[in-house]
């Protein structure tokens, strides 16, 4: 994510901006992100539980060539994750203008075979969808929409430029190669790539991380605003508006063409960082509904002195707009040389999940990264399998596409077997448990059965939830004496 880049002097940007805020204020909050399923009953709180996997220089995967050690490690991962009770993974797909699946416009991913534009033989994309599936977590397609490719300074060279794009699209840094933001020409590049992802493969979600325009450097478009900015005094807000464009046509290509998948931006922690900055006017995407689920990275410890976790929370709450919020958390950072004092103690994560889990309008985390889950310095996995421990039921996002999900009909319990009716076609059962009527609930299983076994004394519910993860109406409750 944006660490890979960050320069010191952008950190200093951090600290003096960060409390700023300049057009991008004055956006009212939805209500609650999704009301009980029933009332009279204290339902456990939804959560996503979300791990990155970036493929930038093979940071989480493969690492590894050839089909048959790629297949089992990324396994294995997935198989780690499950036992931790993650219910979904954002696996980056195209992450230099490159992709993991045999794309038009462009080439297959050095990360696989070694060499960009070699097929490694196997459909890596379906491959990795049916193994996420199989574990019951959602897949969701991480992609950057504008980098093509760095170098580690001006000394060296760029990657060749694929011929499926014109070098007239692009624009050069000292460290960076992307597409240029203002070029409608690049922005209808990125929905038919989107487009043609979404047609092509069963994906639950696209994501775009937070690289817009590029960070610490300086650079002139006064030609793109001479010829594009029509309608713009400033080139400040020519650069949001391109973003902005961006950003809308995707999430319109998305509920155009299949709309049951989400859309989700991950923006760097700072809210006036990504205005001022990047020219990422999120609360303005947020506010008119393009982003599904928000994402924002709040790397930083409790208490930072300059962008602290609790301020940004509160601060994404207040502009989460009509999108669902999980919170992204620097995992990455426990245990780690140069992670900070803050995160040389476990206790710093379980603070952060307290302050998430008692926000009411937030609905999960996304960790980043997976090599980092299964690394488990310091013990910071274990200390994530007990924060994870209770089972949970993945929010609603985006759009209802499924048809409703019904309430279950004839619920009994015989001994220890519970066991209901379910109408209707591709549902899950979620059975819920409570001590007493009073007690907070939780989740027993989510299952696509219509049988489970129950031990505990207390009472059980019902609720059936379709494929759009749209909760029905519990059914009445039942006592196991």
């Amino acid at each position: 994510m944006k660490r890979l880049l960050l320069n010191a002097g952008v950190f200093l940007c951090l600290a003096l901006i960060l409390n700023s805020c300049s057009k991008d204020s004055g956006v009212t909050p939805t209500p609650d992100p999704e009301p009980p399923v029933s009332t009279g009953l204290n339902f456990p709180k939804k959560e996503m539980r979300a791990a990155w996997f970036a493929t930038v220089w093979e940071l989480d995967w493969p690492g590894i060539r050839g089909e048959a050690g790629q297949k089992q490690k990324y396994r294995d991962m997935l198989d780690r994750l499950q036992e931790l009770k993650f219910n979904a993974v954002i696996f980056q797909v195209k992450g230099m203008a490159d992709a993991f699946y045999n794309s038009p416009y462009e080439p297959w991913s050095a990360s696989i075979s070694g060499t960009r534009g070699v097929d490694p033989g196997y459909d890596v994309l379906k491959f990795l969808i049916d193994e996420a599936h199989a574990r019951g977590m959602e897949f969701h397609a991480w992609m950057n929409p504008y980098r093509i490719s760095t170098r580690a300074d001006q000394s060296g060279s760029f990657a060749a430029l694929p011929s499926t794009i014109p070098s007239a699209w692009t624009i050069d840094l000292p460290t960076i190669r992307i597409y240029n933001p203002a070029m409608p020409e690049v922005r209808q590049r990125l929905n038919d790539i989107v487009k043609d992802l979404i047609s092509k493969y069963n994906v639950d979600g696209i994501h775009f991380d937070d690289y817009f325009y590029p960070s610490g450097f300086t650079y002139n478009d006064d030609a793109d605003f001479t010829k594009y900015g029509a309608g713009y005094t400033k080139k400040e807000d020519f650069r949001r508006g391109n973003v902005e464009k961006a950003i809308e046509g995707v999430f319109n290509t998305i509920k155009a063409t299949k709309p049951e998948v989400v859309f989700s931006v991950s923006p760097a922690a700072s809210r006036s960082y990504n205005y001022n900055t990047m020219f990422a006017d999120v609360p303005k995407w947020t506010s008119s509904g393009w982003v599904d689920i928000l994402i924002p990275q709040l790397y930083q410890e409790i208490g930072n002195s300059s962008n602290p976790f609790e301020g940004n929370l509160a601060d994404w709450t207040q502009f989460r707009g009509k999108a669902q919020l999980v919170i992204g958390h620097g995992y990455y950072k426990f245990g780690a040389s140069d992670g900070g004092a803050a995160f040389q103690n476990v206790e710093q994560l379980a603070r952060q999940f307290d302050l998430v889990r008692k926000n009411k309008y937030a609905v999960g985390s996304a960790i980043y990264s997976a090599r980092d889950v299964m690394a488990n310095r310091i013990g910071i996995t274990d200390k994530l399998k007990e924060l994870y421990s209770p089972n949970v039921v993945m929010p609603f996002a985006g759009r209802e596409v499924a048809p409703k999900p019904t309430i279950p009909t004839n619920l009994n319990l015989n001994g220890n077997e519970l066991t209901w009716k379910v109408s209707g076609t591709n549902l899950r059962t979620v059975v819920y448990y409570f001590s007493d009527l009073k007690a907070a609930g939780k989740v027993v299983g989510v299952t696509r059965n219509t049988t489970m076994n129950v031990t505990e004394k207390g009472f059980y519910c019902v609720t059936t939830i379709n494929v759009d993860n749209l909760e029905s109406t519990a059914t009445a409750t039942i006592e196991k004496k």
